[in-house]
């Protein structure tokens, strides 16, 4: 460990979260030689951690665990010298073209830019063995899982867009799918609804309040627990896959007070673009994004805010001092070959 009197650069660009987006900017960035530092948290790899297989990903054509994946895209922006700190940030100081502080406990790291990918998470519905069998039957990703239940019986629990999206896409797939959300009508906009109704293996269910995740004597889901809401009479539905599409949650809770953010959280950025209302302070991947939610625009995205963050570095004067006294004990940074 440094000595707390050690003084240190300022750096140029400070990338927080390390999912597939701020691999991505770390890599980029790195390959510029701009020395990024990564704030990847406990959890890193984003939600590809909680993932098993991905076979959508360009140049798998084989498919690839998702922590596995997320190692790979890992070790390749280690590869050019990002550095890392498997650490979560407390709070972030930052500034319209000035110094950007970025803070774990009392230990302070400056730069000149900030590169924020803290990503997002899906809205969970807090019932038991939902997080047990993830993985083992229970998504939270039509898109990336709806394919592996071909020809099999499928559950979608959600009442809105996202679940009408969810479904329509899954029933290309599946022989039978229930869509059931616990109010008595479907929140989803009237075309969202009328497209999955127009599915004819598709079948509505309400108001039923989910229960409980019942795995089988294979260790997998084999059946959902519910309770209907108006009468409280519980019945099980057997099912060979349940996807939970009630939303996600951007993780923007650090920064919500400084930059702009819309109705539900996301990160504004200028269209086009990866910048937010705040000079030298980028927003990338899931925390911006409520579409398309992908590992691969993700990753697209984290290039597009390490282009950005160089070009920002050329043209912009930070005015920035050379070093600096840091306070609190410096984090321990793995540093790549």
């Amino acid at each position: 460990m440094a000595e707390q009197s050690e003084q240190r650069k300022i750096e140029n660009v400070i990338i927080v979260g390390g999912g597939p987006a701020g691999y991505t900017a770390a890599l980029y960035t790195a390959r510029a030689n701009l020395e990024p530092l990564v704030f990847e948290g406990f959890q890193w790899g984003g939600q590809l951690q909680n993932t098993t297989e991905v076979e959508n990903y360009p140049g798998y054509p084989e498919g690839i665990m998702g922590p596995e994946m997320m190692t790979q895209f890992r070790a390749q922006a280690e590869r050019f010298g990002t550095r890392f700190v498997t650490d979560d940030v407390d709070r972030l100081e930052l500034s319209d073209g000035g110094v950007q502080k970025v803070f774990l406990g009392d230990e302070e790291h400056r730069a000149k830019t900030v590169i924020l990918a803290m990503g997002a998470e899906p809205k969970r519905l807090g019932v038991p063995g939902e997080m047990e069998l993830g993985g083992r039957g229970v998504s939270t990703c039509g898109v990336c899982d709806g394919a592996f239940f071909k020809g099999q019986k499928v559950l979608v629990i959600g009442g809105g867009d996202s679940a009408m999206e969810d479904s329509i896409f899954i029933s290309k797939f599946a022989s039978e799918l229930k869509v059931v959300t616990r109010r008595d009508q479907f929140r989803a906009s009237k075309i969202m609804l009328d497209r999955a109704r127009e599915k004819d293996n598709i079948e509505f269910r309400n108001p039923l309040e989910p229960l409980e995740f019942v795995a089988g004597e294979s260790g997998k889901l084999a059946k959902v627990r519910f309770r209907n809401v108006e009468t409280g009479a519980e019945e099980e539905i057997e099912t060979d896959g349940a996807f939970v599409a009630i939303g996600h949650v951007p993780k923007s809770e650090i920064v919500r007070d400084q930059v702009d953010t819309d109705e539900d959280g996301y990160i504004v950025t200028e269209a086009g673009s990866t910048r937010t209302n705040l000079g030298g302070v980028f927003a990338v991947g899931d925390v911006v994004d409520h579409t398309y939610r992908q590992a691969v625009t993700a990753a697209g995205t984290g290039c597009m805010g390490a282009l950005d963050a160089e070009r920002f570095l050329r043209d912009a004067d930070v005015p920035v001092e050379a070093h600096w006294m840091p306070g609190g004990e410096p984090a321990e940074i793995a540093t790549g070959g």
